[in-house]
């Protein structure tokens, strides 16, 4: 059964955790005619802002006004990092206090978080802002299974990096290979952990929360 704009506005913003403004600022629709209806003075809007705002929710008018939404599942991310030595920002933020993004399509958000690339050295693979998804199997080690592909990997001194991890000269030992081309192996490294990249998101598709 359909319900008022006003009431399926209000079970948007409890349901997606997204505030008036952000509405508003998605939309396009004015901040104040979305207010007015939030405090009661106004029970409705015209349609083509009824219908501008269930699209900035991903919904169709007829899906906004019966309520038939769920929260969006989201996903973590953990830090920055970046190929070259000069980012030791990897897990910056705190577990969970951290900005969210938006699950992509198809992947479980259970057990994944994400980390932003900073800077170029990664280019062509990936870009400054792009989102790569991982799931740690294990708090400590590397994982046989994850040996001859793109990591994310913590060294023992704290630093965050993304490489192909191979095999190193000496057990305990790995070699991390740079995606750029031009870019120096990392010969013999002790890590703490490695995680396969899961996804690749490029930025232009991440929508943070």
């Amino acid at each position: 059964m359909a319900m008022t704009f006003a009431d399926a506005l209000k079970k948007a913003i409890s349901a997606r955790g997204l505030s008036l403004r952000k509405i508003a600022e998605a939309s396009g629709v004015s901040y104040e005619q979305l207010k007015k209806v939030g405090q009661g003075k106004s029970k409705t809007t015209n349609v083509d802002d009824a219908q501008r705002v269930a699209s900035s929710l991903g919904l169709s008018l007829d899906q906004f006004l019966s309520g038939a939404f769920d929260p969006e599942e989201t996903i973590s991310i953990a830090g920055k990092v970046g190929a070259g030595a000069q980012v030791p920002v990897f897990d910056a933020y705190a577990k969970g206090d951290g900005p969210q993004v938006e699950c992509p399509p198809g992947l479980s958000p259970h057990g994944v978080v994400a980390v932003e690339v900073v800077g170029d050295s990664m280019e062509p693979v990936y870009s400054a802002g792009d989102l790569l998804f991982y799931t740690r199997e294990t708090h400590d080690g590397v994982p046989d299974e994850v040996v001859g592909h793109r990591c994310v990997v913590e060294d023992v001194g704290g630093m965050g990096w993304v490489k192909q991890v191979k095999a190193g000269d000496e057990p305990g030992l790995f070699h991390l290979i740079s995606l750029n081309p031009g870019a120096n192996t990392m010969w013999n490294v002790r890590l703490k952990w490695a995680a396969r990249v899961r996804l690749h998101w490029p930025a232009e598709f991440a929508k943070k929360r």
